[in-house]
């Protein structure tokens, strides 16, 4: 092997591991609050309300900023925004931990947000730019796994912390990881951009204040009720913008997001399947959590240590996923995966009772985790693959945020119906709103599985979209397609 090759493979491994500890503390603070919740409440006080904003405050500005940090990072530089996107989000944990009152870490979670939605989307496209295409399957196998196990993982890891030490904890730990990441990436990640085109300030406005207007409507609708003035208000503003961004994209000369990227089945694909996914997904793991603690009796440590089939089986299968898309194409691995995930689910949901064993959860479990595995891998390599090279930071974005908002959709769909058909009086009680929640998840991750049947298939038509007009001249050479190798075209 010559020093250059070598060389080559140290960056693509040392890029593998920081985008994906980054990636990781990301996805973490989805959930890692949700069973610290009663620890939290009675140090600092607070109503119900407030404890709920602990945990959207981020969701809120993860999901609406991501579009926008990818944008920022292709235009003034993915490495450097990345770096500042981190430096943020270390320094809102800390604040967070340190919060003297329920305010004040509510402020620090929204700012945990903004740097993550900096952060997120631009993991995966330095991890592109350092591996080559030849191996980039398992890279996206092991970065999806990563992420995977932290959406996943986030009430185990929360609760194991609270229990045992304290839930401050829960956010003291970004901060040595964040410490150790920032001389690593400054080193060790090279610097690359996008198209140089200039920031969409319309664009970004009207698609960071649609999304606003979505996700705090689907989180306070739980909350104050889906009729109120403020919850159909926010809704009906946020629908009203989001339209005025397609509008405005669609005849825009240098959109945030291009609408003529979604002509593409593979774009718009995939997309779908992971708005869907992560709807069903994020739903079921939200309202299961509570089931093994407050209706088995399990403590938090406890009920997520007997969730590790499903938590823990991306670290195993998802490698093997991305390799396996590499020689198949990445169409029939996700879809796969998204109809084993949806099995899974509506297994458990025939299966739970108000004393149900924990053999009889097992298979609903293990068929979980092996269907997330099989999606997340091929689902990034099918993102990055269907759109062309200077455009896969957006491309990022716009999936990430997607699944953001897919998830808050989920917890307030899946609560509502939870909600409407049970509630917390006794345990049976819970498992008559439990069992049609999941129910419904595991429908609507049947339908992601769908969605991912519309893919084009390996070889055919579906990947990057050429523009309808010529490109501009200043960004012209950085506009011109470079053809995806056949193993990375799905």
């Amino acid at each position: 092997m010559s020093q250059q090759e070598s060389a080559r493979r140290g960056g693509a491994a040392w890029a593998l591991v920081i985008t994906s500890v980054a990636g990781f503390m990301a996805a973490l603070d989805n959930l890692v609050v949700t069973t610290a919740l009663p620890s939290i409440r009675e140090d600092l006080g607070g109503a119900l309300d407030d404890l709920e904003w602990t945990v959207s405050a981020y969701t809120l500005t993860f999901a609406v900023l991501l579009m926008f940090g990818a944008a920022l990072g292709d235009r003034f530089g993915r490495r450097r925004l990345f770096l500042a996107g981190l430096s943020v989000f270390t320094l809102a944990s800390a604040a967070a931990a340190m919060a003297p009152g329920i305010d004040s870490l509510i402020a620090a979670r929204a700012v945990q947000g903004v740097g993550a939605a900096v952060m997120m989307p631009l993991t995966l496209t330095l991890l592109t730019a350092a591996v080559p295409a030849e191996r980039r399957g398992m890279a996206y196998g092991i970065w999806g796994a990563v992420n995977g196990l932290a959406v996943a993982s986030g009430p185990l890891i929360g609760g194991s912390l609270t229990e045992h030490v304290s839930w401050q904890w829960i956010f003291w730990l970004n901060v040595p990881l964040g410490v150790a990441l920032l001389p690593l990436a400054r080193f060790r990640l090279a610097e690359s951009h996008g198209s140089g085109a200039p920031l969409d300030v319309p664009g970004t406005l009207l698609a960071s204040g649609g999304l606003f207007g979505i996700v705090y409507g689907l989180v306070r609708g739980p909350v104050v009720g889906w009729s109120g003035a403020v919850v159909l208000t926010s809704l009906f503003a946020g629908a009203a913008l989001l339209v005025g961004f397609v509008l405005y994209s669609s005849r825009a000369a240098n959109p945030m997001l291009p609408m003529r990227l979604f002509r593409s089945r593979a774009f718009a694909g995939i997309n779908a399947a992971s708005l869907l996914m992560f709807l069903g997904m994020f739903g079921s793991i939200f309202l299961l959590s509570q089931y093994m603690q407050g209706v088995l009796g399990y403590s938090p440590t406890e009920a997520g240590l007997r969730m590790l089939p499903w938590t823990g089986m991306p670290m195993l299968v998802a490698p093997v996923a991305g390799i396996l898309s590499d020689r198949i194409g990445g169409r029939p691995v996700v879809a796969a995966g998204l109809f084993f995930q949806a099995a899974g689910l509506a297994y458990l949901s025939w299966v739970i009772t108000a004393d149900a064993t924990y053999g009889v959860q097992l298979p609903g479990l293990i068929l979980s985790g092996i269907g997330m595995a099989l999606y997340f891998a091929p689902a990034s390599a099918l993102v990055m693959a269907s759109v062309r090279p200077t455009e896969q930071g957006i491309a990022s974005g716009a999936n990430n945020a997607l699944r953001e908002v897919g998830g808050a959709l989920g917890i307030a769909v899946m609560g509502s119906i939870f909600s409407a058909q049970g509630g917390y009086e006794s345990a049976q009680i819970f498992v008559d709103g439990l069992k049609p929640a999941v129910a419904v998840g595991a429908g609507v991750v049947a339908l992601a599985g769908v969605a991912a049947l519309l893919i084009p298939g390996r070889g055919r038509t579906g990947g990057p979209v050429e523009p309808l007009t010529a490109a501009p001249a200043a960004t012209a050479t950085a506009s011109v397609p470079v053809p995806v190798p056949q193993k990375t075209a799905r």
